[in-house]
């Protein structure tokens, strides 16, 4: 709770999430050693700027509001992680296909369509045992055997939110279908009007993996 508590694991948290966002990447999209570096401190000082600003600003809010600031930071740091980390499917499109996977060019507005929704599914991840277990906490320790055993409430904070995440994880990763798809009407117009050249009207929908 102390800002340097607060400093310490937002950083070690986003570290690991560079490296998550970093593996489930399309691999087909190529990334630099600088581009990664880059999507690196911004995410993680996206992550310590809202952290800690928000940690000064609910000082004196309800102890309740204090314990959401991490999850505001988790949220704030994957709407600037992911797709920093993820940043040259952006730049130069992936690749979409028709209903028989067969490769009809690439799209960025398909990579931008992904890219969303994992960044919601990450934070629908992240949601529950960090808004609810917070709420849990602050019950239990008004009773008296709470407070007799101190020592045993990280501990016991680990196991419920490794709870969470047990049915969250998969829940969050069915949000939204792995192979996703996108309306020709919605792609770039020289992609959809090449599309409609060699294929006429037989390909409504193009398909492409969003990554995780």
């Amino acid at each position: 709770r102390t800002v340097p508590a607060v400093v310490f694991w937002q950083w070690v948290n986003q570290s690991f999430n560079a490296f998550v966002n970093y593996t489930n990447r399309n691999a087909a999209s190529p990334i630099s050693l600088r581009q990664i570096g880059v999507a690196y401190v911004t995410a993680t000082g996206a992550a310590l700027a809202t952290a800690v600003g928000l940690n000064l600003y609910t000082k004196r809010a309800p102890p309740l509001l204090a314990r959401w600031v991490p999850f505001a930071a988790v949220a704030a740091a994957n709407c600037v992680n992911i797709p920093m980390m993820r940043q040259q499917e952006i730049i130069n499109g992936i690749t979409v296909t028709d209903e028989n996977n067969n490769e009809l060019g690439r799209s960025r507005r398909a990579a931008v369509k992904g890219i969303a929704q994992v960044v919601l599914s990450r934070i629908t991840m992240a949601a529950p045992g960090m808004i609810i277990l917070p709420i849990i906490m602050e019950r239990l320790e008004k009773f008296p055997f709470m407070q007799r055993i101190r020592v045993l409430h990280g501990p016991l904070q680990v196991l419920l939110c490794g709870g969470f995440l047990l049915f969250m994880v998969p829940a969050a990763c069915a949000l939204f279908p792995q192979r996703c798809s996108l309306a020709l009407a919605d792609l770039e117009v020289e992609l959809r009007d090449s599309i409609m050249a060699k294929h006429g009207d037989k390909v409504p929908y193009v398909y492409f993996n969003k990554g995780l």
